[in-house]
């Protein structure tokens, strides 16, 4: 083999390891952002657990709210749904904007059932009631720091992916932007989750 053989199969074998390189570090950030994402995961899990709890013990005081805590169930069922499925793809930014959809649509159903506690001082009172509304706060701060992680765990990813020249070996192989869970432009709902007694 010639020198110019040698220079361009040496060049060729650069190519191939940074392009193996690039790959690798690609997987690693898309699997960290599954990581991520299964960290929202198990706080969405826990507060959907404490829901139908929160319900039924108010369901004892108001009989005549059904309206309220059949929406709460809804809601709560809605964003289960949607959870599932950005769970099988959380970097697919339609199924991401689902979830954020929904769990924002629960959180106003919350909302709107923690007003009827609100005029119904026996219930205020239950110590059920109380815990159970303690435990859920506490669980939607941790949603909050999961989401802020994923966010992280995205950013990281896109970055990888779209600056030059990892993304030549990015576009090659599939590796197509993640989308970040964001709050609505609505500002009743950018509201957190009040949970008064």
């Amino acid at each position: 083999m010639s020198l110019s053989q040698w220079i361009a199969a040496g060049v060729i074998a650069l190519l191939l390891f940074w392009a193996l390189g690039a790959y690798n570090r690609l997987v690693r950030r898309r699997n960290e952002l599954a990581n991520a994402f299964a960290q929202i995961d198990v706080q969405l899990k826990r507060r959907y657990d404490l829901i139908p709890n929160l319900v039924e013990t108010a369901r004892k005081y108001v009989q005549h709210e059904r309206e309220t805590l059949e929406a709460v169930m809804a809601a709560r069922n809605t964003a289960r749904g949607a959870a599932d499925a950005a769970r099988a793809r959380p970097a697919d930014g339609a199924r991401i904007g689902a979830l954020a959809g929904a769990e924002q649509a629960l959180s106003g159903a919350l909302s709107r059932l923690m007003a009827v506690v609100e005029n119904y001082p026996e219930l205020k009172a239950d110590a059920t009631l109380r815990e159970l509304a303690e435990e859920l706060t506490h669980t939607e701060n941790r949603v909050a720091f999961a989401r802020q992680a994923f966010n992280d765990a995205v950013l990281d990813y896109n970055n990888t992916a779209q600056q030059a020249p990892t993304n030549l070996v990015a576009g090659a192989f599939g590796f197509r932007a993640a989308a970040m869970l964001q709050a609505t432009t609505n500002d009743v709902e950018r509201q957190a989750v009040r949970v008064q007694f």
